[in-house]
């Protein structure tokens, strides 16, 4: 066999295996969707798409099987994704698939900023998930160091959903110093950072996160979290007025309505979701008819914080991951 003949037949070989592993890779791919489409047709169709992203290998195996299409596979998953995202209620259950379904996308497209963004909002406020929240926006920090909403989204999730306002404040701190943030969030950052657990600073940040998102069961959310914080506002000032009241009497007034004077209460706030506040006479705490629980964010705490956060151990590991 002659130089140039081998050359031309060693050459052959090499672009016949490199055809090979592309096309294994979208093979891959096509053969989820076709298995996807047989069982549509036979099952529920939500059901069947959250099976498939429960069933998805892992994006560190996936990702070279795609040789060079890894970014094609991850629209390809986002689209499936969207498909359950879109669904007004999940179970446990499946935010944990869509947690996985999305740090697969992610491991194929680290740079997919917005993938994060969907995933943060998700997990966070509506699965009330902000460990795997975190554990997702965390991993964007470090693919991308410049998106200034990946921080600000973790900096919620502490200050609100894991009742660390002072972390949540060194979160925002930083997202407030990338490019491209909205001018009003230095603000916002320096008054969180004096003011770490105010609710009136924190009203202000939850006004800034629901401008900021179009999503409407976001929004909806939100403007639940805006009516809990105005009932902790509301309380601490019935209990500071009751405080007065005590030095002043010796003893708790008997009703709230004995604390309207004009001055300190000039008169009684209305409860945010239609019930009312109400005053033990007793001990001279104040609760609401419709939240008796505070606020994790405003409860003063006779330990770190980080001993109430949600902790998974072992390490967090998708049960129905392929190995």
């Amino acid at each position: 066999m002659t130089l140039s003949r081998a050359l031309q037949y060693r050459n052959a070989s090499t672009l016949n295996l490199f055809l090979l592993g592309i096309g294994g890779g979208l093979l891959l791919l096509t053969g989820v969707g076709w298995l996807q489409g047989e069982l549509d047709r036979r099952q529920d169709r939500t059901a069947v798409q959250i099976e498939g992203l429960a069933q998805l290998p892992k994006g560190e195996y996936l990702k070279p099987a795609l040789i060079g299409f890894h970014h094609l596979g991850a629209d390809i998953l986002w689209l499936r994704l969207l498909q359950v995202v879109g669904k007004k209620i999940n179970s446990a259950d499946e935010y944990e698939w869509m947690y996985h379904a999305l740090d697969v996308i992610t491991t194929l497209d680290p740079q997919y900023a917005y993938a994060y963004y969907v995933g943060g909002n998700i997990l966070g406020d509506l699965a009330k998930r902000p460990d795997l929240g975190n554990r997702l926006l965390e991993k964007g920090a470090i693919e991308n160091p410049e998106v200034w909403y990946i921080p600000f989204l973790i900096g919620y999730n502490h200050y609100f959903l894991l009742g660390d306002p002072a972390k949540g404040a060194e979160y925002i701190m930083k997202s407030a110093g990338l490019p491209n943030r909205p001018a009003y969030l230095p603000g916002l950052a320096t008054r969180m950072a004096a003011e770490a657990g105010s609710p009136d600073t924190a009203l202000a940040f939850l006004e800034a996160r629901w401008q900021e998102t179009q999503d409407q069961g976001t929004r909806e959310a939100l403007e639940s979290r805006m009516k809990e914080v105005i009932i902790e506002r509301d309380i601490q000032v019935l209990e500071r007025a009751v405080d007065v009241y005590y030095a002043t009497s010796g003893t708790f007034p008997m009703t709230l309505a004995a604390l309207v004077n004009g001055l300190a209460v000039p008169a009684l706030p209305q409860e945010p979701f239609g019930g009312e506040y109400l005053l033990d006479s007793k001990t001279g705490r104040v609760s609401s008819s419709t939240h008796p629980n505070r606020l994790r964010t405003f409860t003063k705490f006779t330990q770190a914080p980080a001993a109430l956060l949600p902790k998974i151990e072992p390490a967090y590991v998708f049960p129905r991951t392929w190995e």
